[in-house]
């Protein structure tokens, strides 16, 4: 709750491109009800992919990983898990979804915390819903066997406290101080990350609340484009700010601009990948073609067509050819043979 006092509200002072930042994002809030309205069909596919993705990405950032197309089952169908792996995804899509048909009705509440986490652990021998028993600390754990202790978190016997403490701070902020939201959500889920109120789950409830707590100030970038996917391929970013804002939080001597550009900055970079592939599409190629080429245009490695195939829920093998034929003759992309097992690449 340190960084969301009055007191320490108070004494925050932000640059002029800090500032220009938080209006970048307010315009492109503005936006979004245009890019609504334009193409129901695309906005289907990117919910279905970005909820795929955020299930996946979130979930491997924690070191839980299963094959791309048995989470694609586990979210688009709603499957029963069958393992550990799967009991992890299929907890963290159901919380995802709830998040989605119902986030204006969810108030930020301990209760619904504890919820939201039992919902999350509810395939699992050892349930959620419980904050934790016995102290933690956050560790970075290195190749070879050696850790390194990041941050040590607020005590067992303090977290109920601290967690309500938060909860009240937060509501009393948005509703009497003068901050904008997108300064006091990022500054809310730091300080739930510092006191670490779970024994385990706790990176992947504040991915949720994020999502939360942004759908409730009607930023929804996070719906057609997966947040948790940016966190993860900036994971470098996303752990050494926090790590940074952390040095001092229990004294309230913390320094929160680095996780607040860093935040805000992914942010932004979900609004432009939104734009791009949603604000920019033609009634010539059509939703189904500007997503295939959405997923192609991220791609860094070379790639199958299994691999763009497993990216676009909905659309045939046959259309994924075509738009790969057209971007070769386009002079995109090559091939390196003909046949099932060509992979393409784009050329530089």
């Amino acid at each position: 709750m340190y960084s969301i006092t009055s007191d320490y509200l108070d004494k925050l002072v932000f640059t002029a491109d800090q500032m220009k930042t938080l209006r970048l994002l307010g315009e492109y809030r503005g936006k979004q009800e245009l890019f609504f309205r334009q193409s129901p069909e695309v906005l289907n596919n990117l919910l279905l992919l970005a909820k795929i993705e955020s299930s996946e990405s979130s979930n491997r950032l924690e070191g839980i990983e299963l094959p791309h197309k048995k989470i694609e089952e586990l979210v688009l169908h709603d499957n029963a898990p069958k393992n550990r792996s799967e009991q992890e995804i299929a907890g963290y899509r159901d919380v995802l979804n709830l998040i989605h048909e119902s986030a204006k009705d969810i108030p930020f509440s301990v209760n619904v915390i504890l919820q939201l986490h039992g919902t999350m652990y509810r395939y699992m021998a050892n349930p959620g819903g419980r904050f934790k028993a016995t102290d933690n600390e956050i560790v970075e754990k290195y190749p070879d066997g050696t850790k390194r202790i990041r941050f040590t978190p607020v005590k067992a016997h303090l977290t109920p406290l601290m967690m309500n403490d938060l909860v009240k701070e937060y509501n009393v902020a948005i509703e009497h101080h003068s901050q904008d939201p997108l300064i006091l959500i990022p500054l809310t889920i730091l300080d739930f990350l510092c006191i670490h109120p779970f024994s385990d789950g706790n990176g992947r409830m504040s991915r949720l609340l994020t999502l939360l707590l942004l759908y409730q100030f009607d930023y929804q970038v996070g719906r057609y484009i997966s947040i948790e996917r940016i966190f993860e391929e900036s994971k470098e970013g996303y752990y050494e700010t926090l790590e940074t804002c952390s040095k001092n939080w229990h004294d309230a001597k913390h320094d929160v601009n680095p996780w607040l550009n860093y935040f805000w900055g992914v942010l932004v970079r979900a609004y432009r990948e939104f734009e791009e592939r949603v604000g920019t599409i033609s009634t010539s190629r059509g939703s189904k073609t500007e997503l295939i080429r959405g997923v192609i245009n991220r791609k860094i490695i070379p790639f199958s067509i299994s691999d763009i195939e497993s990216n676009c829920p909905g659309v045939t093998r046959d259309m994924i050819r075509r738009v790969l034929r057209q971007m070769r003759d386009e002079g995109i992309l090559t091939a390196s043979s003909a046949g099932r097992g060509a992979m393409w690449k784009k050329i530089k």
